[in-house]
């Protein structure tokens, strides 16, 4: 029962008190002698009762004085707790718009912290270094941004990692599950290492690895970490090192960073790499999953090409890998799907129908977010 419901059942209470609290009749509305003679009777026997009366009345009047009071202060509750509800949403919409504000300031200090870092190592670098006297300045085409331009970049992709793929916290959790697959294995190559988050499980499993990274801030926040990385490019960097000489490569949302003539040639350079029976295992964003699509690939500037789980599937196997085994990794939260809806009687048809739209439109839209291709060297 609503406070509505109870209010107006307690008002009709009261009105039922203050019109029958009387015992004494009121004048018959006939005047035949039946009638006049029941009013005789009651008045009669309304004397007797006239304690009783009296007592009604004072209870009426008790109930007036006391009730009544009582239903304005209940009023004036019920109006104090609907201001107090509407100052707690607009605390609240503050409290979002304050959050959204640290989270931007997050992310700036941390772009800030990069910069700085990396301004610092290039100012010592160049205090030990003395350029030769009337030596000519550095001539870069102005087909390609010079390497200058690309390092005073590097420091923002960190800055952007941490605001939208996560903590370090975050990745180790979420690469965890990778780290049985390299169980045993040595000299284990993590192309595009990041910040070392899974250099740092391997490390903690006694697994030897080292990994590479274009983005020079990067790489020294491996290094900052003990870990071993190097600013390479992977494609050079495998074309670099004997063959069978990897017990294992990794490489954690890089292969939609690739175009794909480089992605196919450094497919081809890993299996050369790589030892027989050595684990490869690629993660990526799942552009079958239209949320991830529109949500995380389109958002990061550096991605170059989805690749559906086919096609890399596909690709590995056209490099001499075997045993490919596609894992669908972060499920979109069941709550934050579309749900169906109850039908029955005359609606059954009509409700079986948009069920069935419900589910097509989930398994559009809302499924995995992430997958990995894991496979072996032949």
């Amino acid at each position: 029962m609503t406070d509505i419901d109870t209010q107006a059942k307690s008002e009709a209470l009261i009105e039922r008190l203050n019109t029958s609290w009387r015992v004494a009749p009121q004048q018959p509305a006939s005047s035949t002698f039946k009638h006049r003679l029941a009013h005789v009777v009651r008045t009669m026997v309304a004397r007797l009762l006239r304690p009783q009366e009296s007592f009604n009345a004072t209870l009426v009047e008790y109930v007036n004085t006391s009730v009544r009071p009582l239903e304005v202060a209940i009023d004036d509750v019920r109006r104090f707790h609907e201001a107090l509800t509407a100052r707690e949403r607009r605390v609240e919409s503050a409290m979002a718009a304050m959050r959204a504000e640290h989270d931007e300031l997050r992310s700036s200090v941390g772009v800030l912290q990069q910069a700085t870092h990396h301004l610092s190592k290039e100012l010592a670098r160049r205090a030990t270094s003395v350029a030769p006297a009337g030596a000519a300045a550095e001539q870069t085409s102005p087909a390609a941004p010079s390497a200058a331009a690309l390092d005073a970049l590097s420091h923002k992709y960190v800055g952007f990692e941490d605001a939208f793929r996560g903590s370090p916290e975050q990745i180790r959790a979420r690469l965890a599950d990778y780290v049985s697959i390299f169980a045993g294995a040595s000299d284990v190559l993590d192309i595009g290492c990041g910040r070392g988050e899974f250099l740092e499980l391997l490390r903690e499993q006694g697994v030897s690895g080292r990994g590479i990274d274009l983005n020079e801030a990067m790489v020294d926040v491996c290094r900052e970490r003990g870990l071993d990385a190097a600013k390479a490019d992977a494609l050079s960097y495998l074309r670099g090192i004997p063959d069978q000489s990897l017990g294992g490569l990794f490489a954690a949302q890089v292969v939609e960073h690739l175009e794909p003539a480089y992605l196919t040639n450094l497919l081809e350079a890993a299996f050369d790499k790589l030892r027989p029976g050595a684990a490869i295992v690629l993660e990526t964003i799942n552009p079958a999953c239209w949320f991830a699509f529109f949500e995380s690939y389109i958002r990061d500037i550096t991605h170059v090409r989805p690749l559906h789980p086919d096609t890399l599937k596909f690709l590995l196997i056209a490099s001499g890998f075997n045993r490919i085994d596609i894992r669908y990794r972060v499920p979109y939260p069941e709550h934050e799907k579309l749900q169906p809806i109850a039908g029955g009687g005359a609606l059954a048809d009509s409700a079986d129908t948009i069920n069935a739209n419900v589910n097509k439109l989930n398994r559009l839209l809302f499924t995995y977010l992430d997958y990995a291709a894991v496979a072996r060297r032949a």
